[in-house]
């Protein structure tokens, strides 16, 4: 763990976009496709401190960058190549494009400048998408990474975005996975090699002073 001063070095303003990953309605929501996730997410306390970490960087100046995951009615361009994405066309919720269930979940507010990236296909919200492109136009050096899961998307996300030259910084309690002790083994043993890991409190803390103008 960095040193207060390292960590609001690190978390510049200027620099830094706020990720959310997957925090939609359809996925953490109360009629999610997934239940035993969205319940892990909000018993955890990870989506009320993503909704935390989201208007922290209102507040601060930080732009706030939402991931989803969608598909098309059709399906047309979706992936069939693996267990997860076969399982996931039964699954009574469907993430359809445009439908309530790929909306930000609450607590989470969308504010009028936050950016919302849609992906129709693959595990990473940075492999193929717009992301990447819009991180480079907005100055990003530090990408926090928050949401769900960790199974999945999470620790592809962090591992593009490090291939990608980004520094990476994941807070802890802010992302949440399946079973519940799941998530703390892969921070520890996994995206720790690759991300500097941090509570809430300590983010929140390198953004308490508003920096807005």
């Amino acid at each position: 763990m960095p040193s207060h001063e390292k960590l609001a070095e690190l978390l510049d303003p200027a620099s830094t976009v706020l990720l959310t990953v997957e925090c939609q309605q359809g996925v953490v929501g109360t009629e999610s496709a997934l239940p035993e996730l969205a319940k892990e997410a909000r018993s955890s306390g990870a989506l009320a401190n993503v909704a935390r970490l989201v208007t922290a960087a209102h507040d601060s100046g930080v732009q706030v960058l939402h991931a989803v995951a969608e598909r098309r009615p059709d399906g047309r361009g979706a992936n069939r190549n693996g267990r997860l994405f076969r399982a996931a066309e039964r699954l009574p919720v469907q993430q359809l494009s445009g439908s309530k269930a790929v909306r930000i979940a609450p607590p989470i507010e969308v504010a009028d400048e936050d950016l919302v990236v849609r992906r129709l296909h693959g595990l990473s919200p940075l492999a193929g998408t717009d992301v990447d492109p819009l991180l480079r136009n907005l100055g990003c050096r530090t990408l926090v990474v928050t949401g769900v899961s960790a199974n999945v998307a999470i620790p592809n996300a962090v591992f593009d975005a490090v291939n990608l030259g980004y520094t990476v910084l994941v807070p802890q309690d802010a992302i949440a996975g399946v079973p519940s002790d799941y998530t703390p083994a892969m921070i520890r043993n996994t995206l720790a090699l690759v991300a500097t890991v941090a509570a809430t409190a300590d983010v929140l803390g390198a953004w308490k002073q508003p920096r807005r103008g």
